[in-house]
């Protein structure tokens, strides 16, 4: 359970396969808003809904953090005239001119640096998913835009020298396009788009110029695609084509065969869904039936497409062999029935097999997850993400593990490393395996031995790594975010860290923000905890301000050194904002993590209103004007905190639930209740423990409920109960329900509403200075 009110870099996010995370996110993040990723790039698995991202380590004094990282990070020098330009020259030219040393003609006069707003949200330019070159000369990462006056959001691909310079626009602004994926030799880059016939297809642009070409025309959407070694072939992830897909792409091979227009057709009736699976719903897809997902190789020469693999199963994260003969995945193809366990595997399927892989080979036989695998350079061995302790679901860490190809025994990397670990790559000499750790509310950049040993981080401080690739040359390319400023992407020339985009430096330049401080503190049982802590813009040492204090999502996930446009908005609203990593949070261990098992809203309400003791007792915050909020877990929180305590004088509660008995079938946690908390007509003491609901009875706090109509996650009729329920009770409460919206928001317009309303809420509620509860230009 994540939510999508904050920017930073998605999970979500989740990292490609970082983290799962409960009642949050698929995808980037929980507070992040969504960067439009590829399926592939995100982890499916477990708890994953209600948060976002994920990554992990032990103790920090178990990795060398060389203070220059933490420092060049920070004092990197801004690269005069850097501006993202479009490309209106043939790329050859451009090429010579764009990326050598440029100086400003005119400069604009200097803008006093103003408090951040609502809009700037938009303004926030998101960069994601850098992809560097085979030779290291070249980074190709995508610019996700929010346009109010459109509604909606739209995904750019650029590229930009190493050495940094101009960054140079590759795609169209009026299209989405994403996923961009370097030729072997460098030539080409591919990528993701619906820019032809509303299917997203993998298409073709040569680097030095020229329109892109699709590569593919598929009946069904493209998730995910690679390169072979040789550059000849491209293996393509692919679900089931539907009923539907087939009979459009009959009807476009008939019209094309004519000569006709292609024209969309008028909706005909949705078929009914037919329904025979234990999960059946996911969010953003919604009903599943028996529609899999599995993989095919393309060859370019010839223009074939054949499946490779097949069965009742759900294939994902396909790596080529370096020599091109296997492809390596991640699928839970255990039995009788998949779907009531998460006990995916890596095998093994000959690229060139023309029964649909009918001979696989099992890499691994760990009864818990294996994913994200990645060859050694010599194809003797395989890196992947593996959870050894399944019956403790998300709450168990994730490690880097390495096994024989041809299966066999399996060696954990980071087994006394306890931090989440995920996006295993090897080093070009096959000596060292990179991944990326969460820890103590950070997420860095590690290497470790092939033969385990000391963990180093090549990426370290306190700072926000989301994703990197690793050319064969050995050098890295990663996007990274910290406190006081959005994803940008950097490079490690001679272990300096050094960044080379500087999309959002025209927007940092014009607002003032608040430096957060990572602090720890005591809860009500003696546990340390830690959390980020926001004073306003304006602080005064000794004044009492209001405070808003913000559960996330997850529960499994954190807050990070990132920025997020949220926390700097109650904060130059005059807030003291408080983010703790409660129990149940990654980065700080799995007995940490594993604390709230079956047992939410007990030690993380504790941890949770131990940050708000702590900023009272530092003399900052009124005790007499707190609020409270979250999405996702942090709605659920929300609602235990608000059934258990009555000090706060106003709560939101997005996207949460409370009442979790009935979610069971209605929601996608199906397999993870029946793990954590049994059955709910046999178990029901443990059921009834966690749900909020029945202590409704306890809420006087005026509560905002937000949903969207749509979420399979966490459905909105856990806000429409509680709401009901506090109406019942002659209690101060709204319900505000956004049409077409699924856990993670889409449209600009409600991403705006739903901002406004956090503000006025809380204005008229905890400020109580007099502003109408509802925003003004919505009142009506």
């Amino acid at each position: 359970m994540s939510g999508t009110d904050h920017v930073g870099t998605a999970p979500p996010g989740c990292p490609a396969e970082q983290r799962s995370a409960r009642f949050g996110f698929r995808q980037k993040a929980v507070e992040l808003r969504s960067t439009g990723q590829p399926e592939a790039a995100v982890p499916t698995g477990s708890w994953l809904r209600r948060t976002s991202r994920t990554i992990a380590p032990t103790s920090i004094f178990l990795c060398y953090t060389p203070t220059v990282f933490f420092k060049s990070h920070f004092l990197c020098p801004r690269v005069t005239g850097m501006k993202l330009r479009p490309l209106v020259l043939p790329l050859s030219v451009l090429f010579a001119l764009s990326f050598s040393p440029t100086i400003s003609g005119a400069q604009a006069a200097p803008t006093t640096p103003r408090p951040i707003t609502v809009d700037d949200y938009f303004q926030v330019r998101e960069v994601d998913d850098p992809q560097i070159s085979a030779d290291g000369q070249w980074i190709a990462y995508t610019v996700s835009t929010s346009s109010l006056k459109d509604d909606e959001e739209k995904t750019r691909i650029w590229m930009v020298a190493t050495t940094g310079g101009d960054a140079v626009a590759m795609t169209s602004e009026e299209i989405s396009s994403d996923h961009p994926r370097w030729s072997p030799d460098g030539k080409y880059l591919a990528f993701l788009s619906k820019r032809s016939e509303g299917r997203t297809y993998v298409w073709l642009l040569n680097r030095l110029g020229g329109e892109a070409q699709p590569l593919t025309k598929t009946a069904q959407d493209v998730k995910d695609f690679a390169w072979s070694p040789d550059g000849k072939r491209v293996v393509l992830v692919l679900p089931d084509p539907s009923p539907e897909d087939l009979e459009a792409a009959e009807e476009r091979t008939k019209e094309e065969s004519e000569g006709k227009e292609i024209k969309d057709k008028k909706p005909k009736a949705q078929r009914p869904w037919v329904v025979d699976r234990y999960l059946f719903k996911e969010d953003e897809i919604g009903y599943l039936e028996r529609l899999r997902t599995h993989l095919y190789v393309f060859d370019l020469a010839g223009k074939t497409l054949t499946q490779v693999t097949s069965g009742d199963f759900d294939d994902k994260h396909p790596a080529w062999s370096p020599d091109g003969k296997f492809l390596a995945f991640s699928s839970n193809r255990s039995t009788p029935d998949p779907d009531r366990n998460y006990d995916s595997n890596i095998w093994l399927v000959a690229a060139d097999n023309t029964d649909k892989g009918a001979h696989l080979t099992q890499v691994t036989t760990n009864p818990g997850s294996d994913d994200s695998p990645a060859w050694s350079p010599d194809g003797k061995s395989i890196a992947y993400v593996t959870q050894l302790e399944p019956k403790l679901l998300v709450y168990a860490t994730s490690h880097i593990a390495v096994s024989p190809a041809t299966g066999g025994e399996a060696k954990v990397l980071t087994s006394t490393f306890d931090r989440v670990s995920s996006e295993p790559r090897f080093s070009p000499d096959g000596k060292f395996v990179y991944f990326i750790a969460d820890d103590d509310g950070t997420q860095n950049l590690c290497r470790v031995s092939v033969g385990g040993g000391e963990i180093t981080r090549p990426i370290g401080g306190r700072l926000m790594v989301y994703s990197y690739s690793v050319a064969k040359s050995g050098d890295v390319a990663a996007q990274i975010t910290t406190m006081d400023r959005p994803s940008e992407i950097f490079t490690i020339p001679g272990g300096k860290l050094t960044r080379i985009t500087h999309t959002n430096d025209e927007f940092i330049s014009q607002v003032r923000l608040t430096a957060p401080e990572y602090i720890k503190f005591k809860s009500k049982d003696g546990t340390t905890v830690s959390g980020y802590l926001y004073k306003p813009i304006d602080y005064v040492p000794g004044k009492k301000y209001p405070a808003i204090l913000r559960p996330h999502g997850g529960p499994v996930w954190s807050y990070y050194a990132e920025f997020t446009h949220l926390a700097q908005l109650f904060a130059a609203n005059g807030y003291v904002v408080l983010y703790p990593n409660p129990r149940g949070s990654t980065g700080y261990g799995q007995a940490y993590a594993k604390a709230i098992d079956a047992d939410w809203g007990n030690k993380d309400f504790q941890d949770d209103t131990a940050m708000v003791d702590y900023a009272i007792a530092q003399g900052m915050v009124d005790p007499d004007k707190l609020g409270v909020g979250g999405w996702s877990y942090g709605g659920i929180s929300t609602d235990f905190i608000i059934a258990q305590t009555t000090r706060f004088k106003a709560a939101i509660s997005g996207a949460g639930s409370a009442f979790f008995a009935s979610m069971y079938g209605h929601d996608e946690y199906t397999r993870d209740y029946d793990y954590e908390l049994g059955y709910p007509w046999r178990d029901r003491a443990v059921w009834d423990k966690v749900s909020p609901f029945y202590k409704v009875t306890n809420i006087t706090t005026p509560t905002l409920f937000m949903g969207g109509d749509i979420d399979s996650n966490v459905p909105v009729l856990g806000g429409e109960q509680m709401y009901q329920a506090l109406k019942t009770l002659g209690r101060e409460t709204e319900l505000v329900v956004y049409p077409a919206e699924y856990h993670e928001f889409k449209a600009p317009s409600h991403l705006k509403d739903r901002l406004e309303r956090y503000l006025a809420w809380y204005a008229h509620y905890v400020k109580a200075d007099g502003t109408p509860a509802r925003p003004a230009a919505v009142a009506k």
